[in-house]
């Protein structure tokens, strides 16, 4: 059984001893855990149901190894059973070198005799060894590929599905099963499947062989093998057993590990001394652990004595059964000699098998997860196809939109309508949880709401076609992503460079201070984890996404809390240059720093999901409503108490 990190968990107690230990010894009060969806079936799984889904999984298996390579899935699966030919063959065949050679006479002449027979036996062997050898390259080629093949086509459907799918609890960890454990369990179902016809096909040559040796021989296969499978299949469930028991104490020791041996943490670990501490609730956990551990150990150990004791007492069985048939005359030496060597073969092939089965249930589970996903990803996939959205736009306006999260209680947005007009600078402003950035992204096209229209000059964004309209607009999100790449790689994001334009975007964002610093400057790779890596810091990276921003020439920027790790110097310099970039561009704004969208050429103030006011700043103050609340709050900050 593969051990993996995914099977944690627990279903009954450990000793006391473990318990006073004062971690968490099972699974109570803690939801299961994305990868431990199947934990439980697989402690109660019988060899009967695996037996029974065993053709499915097979088929499904060789079905995705055909797509990946033709060849190498015919060359492992034609392998497997012509070795299984050779198999029946070289049996038969030693059972008549073992005539020759227990013939009356002299010893020369029974052993010219066997020479025929020993150069068969021996040309099966070197044929089976070479197919078997032939088909292990193949499967082993088919592992990457299969795996490839797998992990492609998810995120070609992860990068696709509607922005809300990530917002979807349920479909969130449908995805993260189908990419941790559905792709690399596609190649293991490959692997196990053929390793499964494998020793199918060996089980079956020793079958027959016994067969046409003798049809009383055929039962004695079974009863020399089943007591090691037994063994095997006991050993895998208490491995189940001991990673269930564990769940809970695992996932603190992985996250005392990361509070240890991370980055982030550590500055505080050592500011308020939390060695010991850490060490201490670490101790507590690996002592927990190590004991399950060894428990389990023992009690795998214990199974496999016990399946070894049976099979010894089921040979020692099988050894009188053919000393009998020999003494009554059934079958001559020569067969009960060969049926010896049948057998010895045909029960490492049967104890072969029940593993591989045990091993591709467990897969097969998994594997079905990621093609479950992909069903499900394929009816969450935005359309492709549509009308083109005329770029620049005339008029973007949402008509009594109302957008509500995948499980959420409440609408975060409702009855909501906003006019924005080419050229114009929009603020949407709130407090927070109010439905700015949900507004926003609906705006965008990344999110469509379940009520009314978002319309880019009349047409409704659920009929233009989703990529050729995001190549118009840019967002600027307020939890940009910090990648892994250079400071170029950073602001272009993959469209074409344009040194004079890249000059341009970090100039107005101001990134170009943070690159004049870098020693690599624009080849600067922006991740410590690689050697030469730099680190910013989150005023810095702010720049670097707002000139992510100003590079791409969209007729939409959104910038959604531009300036909130920015100095007050650098946050009054970067909206200055805000409304310079917009001339012609339309910029809608996000911010709670008020003072800074006085002069927009409209403010919505959202609440709870509604547009409670709209116009300029001297309409909203004359007002005297929620913006003039919020802006006098704000502006007493900064008056001198008398």
């Amino acid at each position: 059984m593969r051990l993996k990190l995914r099977r944690l968990g627990a279903s009954q107690r450990t000793p006391s001893s473990a318990r006073d230990a004062d971690v968490p010894d099972d699974r109570s009060g803690l939801d299961v855990a994305y990868w431990e969806s199947h934990d439980e079936h697989l402690l109660t799984t019988t060899l009967a149901t695996i037996a029974r889904r065993l053709p499915s999984l097979v088929t499904g298996a060789l079905r995705l190894a055909w797509e990946a390579s033709p060849r190498d899935t015919a060359a492992a699966v034609s392998g497997a059973l012509a070795a299984g030919v050779f198999t029946v063959f070289g049996l038969v065949a030693t059972s008549d070198v073992l005539a020759s050679l227990f013939a009356a006479g002299p010893t020369p002449e029974r052993v010219r005799a066997a020479l025929p027979s020993l150069l068969l036996v021996a040309g099966a062997a070197g044929l089976r060894g070479a197919l078997l050898t032939g088909a292990g390259w193949a499967q082993a080629r088919l592992k990457p590929l299969v795996e490839r093949l797998a992990e492609t086509r998810l995120f070609e459907l992860t990068t696709r599905v509607d922005l809300t799918a990530f917002d979807d609890h349920d479909f969130h960890n449908a995805m993260r099963r189908a990419r941790d454990s559905g792709v690399p369990d596609s190649a293991t179902v490959v692997e196990t499947a053929v390793s499964v016809l494998t020793a199918a096909v060996g089980v079956l040559a020793s079958a027959v062989a016994l067969g046409l040796l003798h049809p009383v021989l055929t039962p004695l296969l079974l009863v020399t093998a089943l007591p090691a499978g037994w063994a095997a299949v006991r050993a895998a469930r208490l491995g189940y057993q001991g990673f269930y028991r564990l769940s809970a104490a695992r996932r603190r020791k992985f996250m005392l590990s990361d509070l240890m041996a991370e980055r982030l943490p550590a500055a505080e670990v050592r500011a308020y001394g939390l060695r010991g501490f850490l060490l201490g609730q670490y101790a507590k956990v690996a002592d927990l652990e190590q004991e399950v551990q060894l428990d389990v150990a023992r009690r795998r150990t214990a199974a496999k004595a016990a399946g070894d004791l049976m099979t010894g007492v089921a040979t020692a069985g099988v050894y009188v059964a053919l000393g009998a048939l020999l003494a009554a005359g059934v079958v001559p030496l020569a067969v009960a000699g060969a049926a010896v060597l049948a057998v010895r073969a045909g029960q490492g092939s049967l104890t072969g098998l029940i593993q591989a089965m045990n091993r591709l249930y467990e897969a097969g589970l998994y594997f079905g997860d990621y093609l479950t996903f992909r069903e499900l990803a394929e009816e969450r996939a935005a359309p492709s196809g549509g009308a083109l959205a005329p770029a620049p736009f005339r008029r973007l306006t949402a008509d009594d939109v109302t957008f509500t999260y995948p499980g959420a209680g409440r609408p975060a947005l409702s009855g909501v309508s906003v006019t924005v007009n080419r050229g114009e600078v929009i603020a949407l402003v709130g407090e927070n949880g109010s439905g700015k950035t949900t507004l926003a992204k609906l705006l965008a096209g990344l999110y469509r709401p379940d009520t009314g229209a978002v319309r880019w000059d009349g047409a409704d964004l659920a009929t233009l076609d989703a990529d050729a309209l995001r190549r118009h607009v840019s967002v600027i999100a307020q939890d940009h992503t910090r990648w892994p790449l250079t400071v170029r790689e950073n602001i272009v994001m993959g469209e074409a460079v344009d040194e004079r334009r890249l000059a341009a975007a970090a100039r107005a964002s101001g990134a170009h201070e943070v690159v004049a610093a870098l020693p690599d400057g624009y080849d600067a790779l922006l991740d410590r984890r690689f050697r030469g890596g730099h680190d910013l810091s989150g005023g810095q990276w702010q720049r670097i996404a707002v000139a992510r921003g100003f590079y791409r020439d969209a007729a939409l920027v959104i910038f959604d809390e531009p300036t909130s790790a920015l100095d007050a110097r650098a946050e009054h310099a970067l909206f200055e240059r805000i409304r310079s970039h917009a001339d012609g561009r339309t910029i809608v704004l996000i911010t709670h720093r008020l003072a800074s969208v006085r002069y927009a050429d409209r403010i919505y103030v959202l609440d709870h999901g509604h547009v409670a006011e709209q116009g300029t700043h001297e309409e909203l103050m004359a007002r005297d409503g929620l913006y003039a609340d919020l802006y006098a709050l704000q502006a007493s900050a900064y008056q001198e108490v008398s």
